[in-house]
């Protein structure tokens, strides 16, 4: 009899792993986005995990190997993954690469853009991939997972579909948050000076402006030329605070500190992977802080 009860709890169990739906993720913002939306009936395997460089990274061939079995593999989108095509080569055409980002209305890095004070020219015209810096981008998000997790398993459609109702409803709690935060910064002291072009959907959802250092990649080349506009920008709208990144710290960003004595603050999170800050909850919450902190009254 306790053969039988044992067997049959081993292959329930068994079951219910053969059930859950394997989901591959290259952004560790994917992957706990994943989770809220599918909760129990997914398997998410994280690719990229918390500490990668979202502009460097490209999956291994033991990646590639750990997705196996997956029939969906998600990507942030909006040429982020510059290597995504080679991937789709690698994993076959039975496995569905899915641009998470690409139904989210993409930010140009353009002068004609409202949030910019100044715009760097080599960064001009290119799509900020950094989408999920947006509560609103992340519910759309949601949506987009849910839609392929029921694709793919349509018996638990409406479970999906609750869970990317509830991550929606959890993000714009959080945007609430933020906003009521932010209300306490000078609404002349919003401008936002960081290391590189990731911050225009942060700024754009909360009434910032900004004046990125770099351009999206963080290792692209910077004139002495825009250099000293930048600092002609940040002594003429009386910039409070520039602030470095977790995972980039430019020797211009220095230059532009001992130009012009402004203060540096706290490291932001920029890619959403920061170890100790890689979902969006944890990321919104730590830059707010951090803006706060150094823009708000002292």
């Amino acid at each position: 009899m306790k053969f039988l009860v044992s067997l049959l709890s081993l292959l329930a169990f068994s079951l219910s792993a053969e059930a859950a739906v394997k989901v591959a993720t290259l952004h560790p913002i994917l992957a706990d986005v994943t989770r809220q939306v599918g909760g129990a009936h997914v398997e998410v395997i994280e690719i990229m995990k918390p500490g990668g460089d979202v502009h460097h990274f490209e999956p291994s061939a033991r990646d590639i190997a750990a997705m196996k079995g997956a029939p969906i593999i998600l990507a942030c989108g909006k040429h982020l993954e510059t290597y995504l095509d080679k991937l789709r080569d690698s994993v076959g055409g039975e496995v569905k690469v899915v641009e998470v980002g690409r139904t989210i209305p993409s930010l140009l890095l353009d002068p004609k853009q409202e949030i910019f004070v100044c715009c760097p020219a080599h960064a001009k015209s290119g799509i900020d991939p950094h989408w999920w810096h947006s509560a609103e981008n992340m519910r759309r998000a949601a949506r987009v997972v849910a839609a392929e997790l029921s694709e793919v398993d349509p018996a638990n459609a409406a479970t999906y579909e609750a869970g990317a109702k509830a991550a929606g409803e959890k993000f714009m709690q959080l945007k609430s948050w933020a906003q009521k935060e932010i209300a306490r910064i000078p609404r002349g002291d919003r401008k936002l000076v960081t290391a590189h072009a990731a911050f225009g959907y942060f700024c754009k959802e909360y009434g910032f402006k900004t004046i990125p250092m770099l351009g999206i990649g963080r290792s692209d080349d910077i004139s002495a030329q825009y250099i000293a506009q930048t600092i002609q920008a940040i002594r003429d709208y009386k910039i409070k605070a520039v602030f470095p990144e977790d995972q980039a710290n430019p020797k211009v960003l220095t230059e532009i500190v001992r130009g012009t004595g402004v203060k540096t603050g706290r490291p932001l999170v920029a890619d959403g992977t920061s170890k100790d800050a890689h979902t969006f909850e944890t990321m919104l919450t730590h830059n707010v802080k951090v803006i706060v902190e150094a823009l708000g009254p002292q």
